[in-house]
C-alpha cells in the first residue's frame, strides 16, 4: 500500500472510534450527574472536548506503538501498519487535536476541566504508552488512571472542581480497568506474547491473573455502590449496581476456577463481555437518576426552556 494513500475512515480508525464512545459516555454521565448548572451548549463543547482529546490520544498511542500493532492479530488491521500514511501524519493530527481540545476546554468552558483533559491526555501518552506498557506487567493498572479521568472531567465542567463525589467516579473506572484487560488478555495473551508486551498473564502466568482479577472484583463490586451512599445516585442505582457487582464477582470465580484451555479462554471473554455492559450500565443508571431534568435539559439547548 502507497503511503499518503490515507482516506476519512483513516484518520477516524486513529481516534479509536469505540475507546472513543466508553469515554465519551462517562465524562457526559460525570457532566449530567454534577449539580449545578451549566448552559447545554457549553456542555456540548465539553463532552466534544473529551471525545476529540481521547481520540488525539488515541493517534498518538498507534503513532507510538505501530511496530508491535504490526505483529498483533488485533491491531494489525489499523492504518499505519497498513501504511495508509506516514508516521509523522499520525503525530502530527493527535498533537494538534490534543491542543485544540484543551485551548477549546479552557476558554469555552473552564480551566480546571482543561487541565484535567491535559493530565488524562498526557497521562495515557506519555505514563501508559511511553514509559509503562513495554515495561511492566503492571501498565494496565497504572495506565488505567487515563481512561477514569473523563467522569471527573465532565464533572469539573459543571462545578468548576474536583470533590469526594466525582473522585469516586474516577475510582470506580480505576479499579474496573485492571479485571477488564486482564480478561481480554487471557485470551490474547499469544498476541501479547507475540509482541512482547508484558501483559499480566505474560509475565506472572495465567494462575496470577486470575487471582488478580477476582481480588480486583472484590474491591470493585462494593465500590460500584458508593454513588448511591454518597447520595451521586438513588436507591435504585445502588440496587442494581450491588446486584451487577455480585455478578461481576461471580464471573470472576468462574474465571478463577477455570482451566487452562479454549473453556477457560471462554469464561474470559465472558467477562470482558461482562465488565463492558456493567460499566455501561452503571453510567446509564447515572444519567436516568437525572432524568426528569432531561426534558428541560434539551430545551434549553434549542432554546425552548422558559
Amino acid at each position: 500500500m502507497r503511503r499518503g494513500s490515507a482516506q476519512v475512515s483513516d484518520y477516524l480508525a486513529l481516534l479509536k472510534p469505540r475507546v472513543m464512545s466508553l469515554v465519551v459516555f462517562s465524562g457526559f454521565a460525570g457532566l449530567y450527574a454534577a449539580p449545578g448548572e451549566i448552559h447545554p451548549f457549553l456542555a456540548a463543547v465539553a463532552v466534544l472536548c473529551i471525545a476529540v482529546n481521547a481520540g488525539a490520544a488515541g493517534a498518538i498511542n498507534m503513532w507510538y506503538e505501530r511496530d508491535i500493532d504490526a505483529i498483533m492479530d488485533r491491531t494489525r488491521g489499523r492504518p499505519l501498519p497498513r501504511g495508509k500514511m506516514a508516521p509523522q501524519e499520525a503525530l502530527a493530527f493527535g498533537v494538534v487535536l490534543s491542543l485544540f481540545s484543551v485551548m477549546l476546554m479552557g476558554v469555552a468552558v473552564n480551566w480546571v476541566a482543561a487541565g484535567l483533559l491535559a493530565l488524562a491526555n498526557a497521562f495515557y501518552v506519555f505514563i501508559y504508552t511511553i514509559w509503562l506498557k513495554r515495561r511492566t506487567p503492571q501498565n494496565i493498572v497504572i495506565g488505567g488512571a487515563a481512561g477514569a479521568f473523563p467522569p471527573m472531567i465532565g464533572w469539573a465542567a459543571v462545578t468548576g472542581g474536583v470533590d469526594l463525589h466525582s473522585f469516586v467516579l474516577f475510582a470506580l473506572i480505576f479499579f474496573w480497568t485492571p479485571p477488564h484487560f486482564w480478561a481480554l488478555a487471557l485470551y490474547r495473551q499469544g498476541d501479547y506474547a507475540k509482541a512482547k508486551v508484558p501483559m499480566l498473564p505474560v509475565v506472572a502466568g495465567r494462575a496470577a491473573t486470575k487471582r488478580q482479577i477476582m481480588a480486583y472484583s472484590l474491591l470493585l463490586a462494593p465500590l460500584g455502590v458508593v454513588p448511591a451512599v454518597l447520595g451521586t445516585a438513588g436507591i435504585v442505582y445502588g440496587a442494581v449496581a450491588a446486584a451487577m457487582g455480585a455478578l461481576f464477582v461471580l464471573l470472576a470465580a468462574a474465571v478463577l476456577r477455570s482451566a487452562d484451555d479454549q473453556k477457560g479462554d471462554r469464561v474470559a471473554r465472558q467477562l470482558f463481555g461482562y465488565s463492558i455492559l456493567y460499566l455501561f450500565v452503571l453510567f446509564t443508571l447515572l444519567i436516568i437518576d437525572r432524568a426528569p431534568g432531561l426534558a428541560a435539559y434539551a430545551g434549553g439547548f434549542f432554546g425552548l426552556a422558559g
